[in-house]
């Protein structure tokens, strides 16, 4: 730890302060909407978005290299696939519950298909992996500037219809009873999942987003008793997990989102195995 405080004091690593505010900023969103992909039990709709995005990246990465769309970034790519997974997914869960599962897991692999298709026809060599697996300590100032205009955006709509939100992710039939248009609400939180994905697949990459959306929040629903107690603890434990990857990562000189995620599963487990040995002591001492 004494490694990297002294690491960002040096004026020449800008790269690791922007980490450490990518990271601060990141949990704002693994922990607000990680607590309502939850709350809502949508984490595999989420998983195949963020598997999907990596067809955008490589369609992208194809156009632009091979000088059809001259200077497409990877993001632009990134922001039409996942957009389109959600509308896709969101219509198939609202009108077809049945196929779900089928359209879901068809999303997923011929998302990721697709990525590797467009970067195999992509002239020269391009790297998945850095796409996968995700690098914070590459995360540019621009990169910054949209995590924070994106949390702004979360915590008002969050602030502002938190009512709606929370009726409708916990008794969707009795918040339609009550005239809140709950479809309007499903999709609008899947278009910002599938945006927030997008960027922060940066931090921790394709493959691993959708655990740092559910580990914070599962972790954090072992004490919460209210959606915005379960929010504000996911926002604390995502920013734990992202800041202890970090500086475990530059410790052992490992990727820091593998570790951001390892820690997060390991304090889940722990959590996990400790409330199941309370419920099995209380068993016994009710049965004596």
């Amino acid at each position: 730890m004494t490694t990297i405080i002294s690491a960002l004091m040096d004026p020449t690593l800008s790269f690791l302060r922007n980490a450490v505010l990518a990271g601060i900023l990141s949990s704002i969103l693994f922990g607000i909407l990680g607590a309502i992909v939850t709350v809502r039990r949508v984490a595999s709709l989420a998983g195949a978005i963020s598997h999907a995005v990596l067809g955008g990246i490589g369609m992208a990465l194809y156009l632009s290299t091979t000088g059809i769309v001259p200077g497409l970034p990877p993001v632009a790519g990134a922001l039409a696939f996942a957009v389109i997974a959600a509308i896709i997914i969101g219509l198939v869960s609202l009108k077809a519950k049945q196929r779900e599962d089928t359209v879901i897991n068809a999303i997923w692999a011929i998302g990721m298909s697709l990525g590797v298709l467009f970067m195999a026809r992509t002239p020269g060599y391009t790297d998945p992996s850095s796409y996968l697996f995700g690098n914070i300590l590459l995360v540019s100032t621009r990169d910054l500037w949209l995590l924070a205009a994106l949390d702004i955006i979360v915590l008002v709509i969050t602030w502002r219809f938190y009512p709606q939100i929370k009726l409708s992710s916990f008794d969707e039939e009795y918040a339609r009873v009550r005239g809140i248009n709950t479809h309007s609400i499903f999709f609008i939180i899947l278009t910002i999942t599938a945006i927030a994905i997008v960027l922060l697949q940066t931090f921790v990459g394709i493959v691993m987003v959708i655990a740092m959306l559910t580990l914070p929040a599962g972790t954090a629903g072992f004490r919460a008793k209210s959606l915005w107690l379960l929010m504000g603890s996911a926002i604390g434990w995502a920013l734990f997990f992202s800041l202890g990857g970090l500086a475990a990562g530059w410790h052992f000189d490992l990727p820091v989102g593998a570790m951001a995620v390892v820690i997060a599963g390991l304090v889940f487990l722990v959590f996990s195995a400790h409330r199941a040995l309370t419920r099995k002591g209380n068993k016994v001492e009710r049965k004596s």
